[in-house]
């Protein structure tokens, strides 16, 4: 039977997503189908929105996403009709030269298919009222009522895990908590700052805390999301708008030497050269935001001397099979906060509001509800 449901479409860079109703293919292999119950709206579809990434068009974008198997293909392995689950961005074949090197984010295929805009196969799976193909972002394009992805992106996860909730788990929560738990060496102790205050930041803070560091100075320039931070796990409140975050680094680093670790999840060049003058010598600095990527980033030559280690995440060291249920048990067991990144819960038909909020930067998360 032909499935056709109800999705946001962008045709055109800089232009409001459409909501139209598309037309799902046939399962093949190892397809699952996902009815979307919940989604986050992310900077990076705003990035796509904006031009700032470049992606081939007609597409759903929506990347951010949880839901219920509704119907699983002939070859679909460890998911069922049913399932809870928490979709994952990053198929990866397992055995390439970087999934040989466990570095799954940079496995050929996904980084071959995925400018394109198709599922892990390389095919499309779904299309326009006309006819057209439709392109999905990073393998999900779960703006949608119903996704269709490999069973591998389906992460089954408890069915008492509210998938608002959930959804965020699949891309902010896991970069942030997973790049101070998997990427960075945070000792208990260590002083850690985070800067950018967003889903990404405050996940980090979380991670830091989880991690066990002594001191988590969180950066930003809306005291709002400084309070939260602190609710978080923050010990330390910076605003860079009036305050010296360097000589706050090194004024609650040891011995006044600067942070032990430095997590950038501001996305923008001061954070970037900020991350690097606040780290101290031998120290460790993860970058998880990103900005335009024709832009130049400029630094000063002997902010990157010392020793400094610095290292980009795109997805928090994320083995989703592993780390969804665990992240999901940590909320359930109330050592990971997730109620207080979601700002707003919104139908698909606002999208479009929601969108035009996250870039005035009013919004942690928007979640659309389906």
């Amino acid at each position: 039977m032909t499935l056709t449901y109800r999705a946001a479409v962008l045709h055109t860079p800089k232009t409001p997503l459409k909501i139209e109703t598309v037309t799902a293919a046939e399962l093949r292999h190892d397809d699952v189908l996902v009815r979307i119950k919940a989604a986050g709206l992310c900077h990076t579809d705003l990035e796509v929105i904006e031009g700032g990434l470049r992606y081939p068009m007609p597409i759903v974008l929506g990347h951010e996403a949880a839901g219920i198997v509704e119907e699983v293909g002939p070859e679909a392995q460890g998911v069922s009709v049913g399932d809870h689950v928490i979709l994952s961005w990053n198929p990866h074949c397992g055995h390439c030269f970087y999934c040989d090197r466990d570095l799954p984010i940079l496995c050929e295929t996904y980084l071959t298919e995925g400018p394109k805009a198709v599922s892990f196969d390389g095919r499309h799976h779904a299309r326009l009222g006309d006819g057209r193909d439709l392109k999905q972002l990073m393998f999900l394009g779960a703006f949608g009522e119903y996704a269709i992805v490999k069973a591998e992106q389906a992460i089954v996860v408890p069915k008492e895990l509210p998938f608002d909730r959930g959804c965020l788990i699949g891309c902010g929560v896991m970069t942030g908590v997973g790049a101070a738990l998997n990427i960075a060496r945070i000792a208990h102790g260590d002083t850690v700052m985070v800067i950018g205050c967003g889903a990404v930041g405050l996940s980090a803070v979380q991670g830091a805390r989880l991690a066990g560091a002594g001191t988590i100075v969180a950066v930003d320039l809306d005291d709002k999301k400084l309070a939260l931070a602190e609710a978080f796990g923050a010990t330390v409140r910076v605003n860079a708008g009036r305050d010296d975050a360097v000589a706050a680094a090194q004024r609650h680093g040891a011995s006044g030497r600067g942070a032990d670790v430095v997590l950038e999840a501001a996305g923008s060049p001061a954070g970037f050269r900020l991350s690097v003058e606040a780290v101290r010598p031998g120290g460790e600095v993860i970058w998880l935001g990103k900005t335009d990527v024709e832009t130049d980033v400029a630094f000063r030559w002997g902010a990157l001397m010392a020793e400094k280690r610095i290292r980009r995440s795109s997805y928090g060291g994320a083995r989703p099979a592993r780390d969804f249920p665990l992240l999901a048990r940590a909320y359930l067991d109330g050592r990971l906060k997730l109620d207080e990144l979601i700002s707003r819960r919104i139908a698909l038909d606002d999208i479009n509001d929601g969108f035009a909020a996250l870039k005035r930067g009013e919004t942690i998360r928007s979640v659309v509800m389906f």
